[in-house]
């Protein structure tokens, strides 16, 4: 089976989960033949490659950070075309209409594929001034209508870099049976942008589409521009509500047209049905963790310091540690030898630096005596240092471990925290509760009180701190294992191609046979011909 793998900024490029689970899948499933379609953000970015099994026949690049200009004019009739089709998709931009949107959108993508690139339509004054007349139109959302200029310039600069994939030579080559058109599944490790080139190529081929998340795009999108916490400086409110208003026409497209769907946890499962993905096309598959990692942790008979709690993740607002710092000044007061471990995987500096500082005006330096150097309770530290070499000796470096955050998806820290077997106490948001299951303490975010009591309940009873941990262990054994996530994954590969071709052609999956792609006299063989009725001289 070929499967094209669609990624934006993550795998064969980016660190993290969203790299880390497509390799995992990847290399579980070497019976079938990988080609890896990434769109790459930063020019950093693709200086850092994996080392890639051999099944893994194909890695194409198109990066989204650098100018596309391919010297491309369109004459009158095309550009014509071009304002058609871009007065549709704007229209049902800025009114919300999904049915003018899609037709826009794959009619830029035909014309395209036709006729070259759009960097240089998507950015012209034509463009700006449909742009422009769709904002004025009525039914425009209020802080649509009231965009300047330098806004729908914005915009359409912006617009331009999420409607690359239109334009990339992905789809057919010239070599027979290349290209994303060829392949057998799309399989898109994201939605958004990620799964653009997954529905075009569904749209011309008839390519089945499976779109993955772990995290919903939509809803970091909204994140990351709407002020939610953890969030860059927003962009203008016109520009906000217009990439607001793509972001979500795009995704509604995505969840309709997808044959199947696979949200990682419930909380993205609730967001892509209430942005129109039907139930019949859905269904859970948690990421895979690899379990051996945390085995020796685990299965270890030391339970970690009785006095000490651990906090594992990226330092960023997001993760709320300032409320951690406050309700462990309320644990401190209770319980005096309790110590809080910060374990930095990556960090904000920004943030980090104003962590540092309220935990040494929240705790100042102690000292047993007059000539003892203090030693503060909280330790900011990173994964890799001498104390804690790896992760799994991260989390067993305490009794309990805490997470704190106020946005989440789904957690993966505390996922590892339960293969470790610890006890956690964690804020109830995202995909908390589902992961959690019972096996450990959850309240609600931004209370510190809440936090210190729950720590507190752990940390002053060892044996429901390791009842829970086991609870734990055995909870994330069976369902966030590397194994389960792969063999999820190809029962569902299979299942699609169960389903039938949707080819525009009509041709049967798997009917031309792995070697017809290789160059020989086997591509066209006797077999494939047609055979003539006999002639009444051959029947003699």
């Amino acid at each position: 089976m070929r499967i094209g793998l669609l990624t934006e900024g993550g795998y064969p490029y980016a660190t993290g989960e969203a790299r880390l689970w497509c390799d995992r899948l990847v290399r579980g499933l070497p019976q079938h033949e990988f080609e890896l379609y990434a769109l790459s953000r930063s020019a950093e970015q693709e200086r850092d490659r994996v080392p890639l099994p051999e099944h893994v026949t194909r890695v194409r690049t198109a990066p989204l950070w650098a100018p596309a200009d391919d010297g491309r004019t369109y004459c009158r009739r095309e550009r014509r075309r071009f304002a058609d089709c871009f007065t549709e998709l704007v229209h049902g931009i800025c009114a919300g209409a999904p049915d003018p949107f899609a037709a826009g959108l794959y009619g830029l993508a035909g014309l395209a594929r036709e006729q070259g690139g759009l960097y240089a339509a998507l950015r012209s004054e034509s463009a700006v001034r449909a742009l422009e007349t769709a904002c004025r139109a009525p039914g425009a959302p209020r802080p649509v209508q009231a965009a300047r200029v330098a806004d729908l310039l914005e915009f359409a600069d912006a617009l331009e870099g999420m409607l690359r994939p239109l334009s990339l030579d992905w789809y057919e080559d010239d070599a027979p049976g290349d290209g994303l058109g060829a392949v057998d599944v799309c399989h898109a490790a994201a939605g958004g942008v990620a799964a653009l080139p997954g529905l075009l190529a569904k749209r011309f081929f008839g390519v089945p589409l499976l779109v993955t998340e772990y995290g919903v795009q939509l809803r970091a999108h909204y994140l990351a521009h709407l002020g939610g916490a953890g969030a860059a400086e927003p962009p203008r409110p016109a520009v906000r509500a217009l990439l607001a208003a793509f972001h979500l026409r795009l995704a509604t497209e995505i969840y309709a047209r997808a044959d199947f769907l696979t949200p990682g946890n419930a909380h993205a499962r609730r967001w892509q049905e209430r942005c129109g993905a039907t139930r019949d096309r859905l269904r859970t598959v948690y990421p895979g963790m690899e379990a051996d990692r945390f085995t020796s942790v685990g299965e270890s008979a030391d339970r970690g310091d009785p006095d000490t709690l651990v906090w594992v993740g990226r330092v960023e607002p997001a993760k709320d540690i300032v409320a951690l710092l406050h309700a462990f000044a309320e644990v401190r007061r209770a319980e005096p030898r309790t110590r809080l471990r910060i374990f930095a995987t990556a960090a904000d500096p920004g943030y980090l630096a104003d962590c540092r500082s309220l935990a040494a005006q929240l705790f100042p330096d102690e000292a047993a005596d007059r000539v003892t150097v203090g030693e503060n309770p909280v330790a900011f530290e990173e994964i890799g240092g001498p104390e804690a070499p790896s992760a799994a000796e991260a989390y067993g470096a305490g009794r309990v471990v805490v997470l704190s955050s106020v946005v989440e998806g789904f957690p993966v820290t505390l996922a590892e925290a339960m293969l470790c077997g610890r006890a956690t106490v964690s804020t109830d948001v995202g995909a908390v509760c589902e992961v959690i299951g019972g096996t450990g303490l959850v309240v609600p975010p931004r209370n510190p009180r809440a936090l210190a009591e729950a720590c507190l309940s752990l940390l002053g009873d060892a044996e429901r701190a390791e009842r829970l941990g086991a609870a734990a262990r055995a909870r994330a054994l069976e369902l966030f294992t590397v194994e389960q996530n792969v063999a999820a994954f190809q029962e569902i590969y299979l299942r699609l191609l169960a389903k039938g071709s949707e080819r525009p052609d009509g041709g049967v999956l798997f009917a031309r046979p792995p070697e017809a792609r290789v160059p020989g006299h086997w591509t066209s063989p006797t077999w494939a011909k047609p055979v003539p009725d006999p002639t009444p001289e051959a029947a003699v």
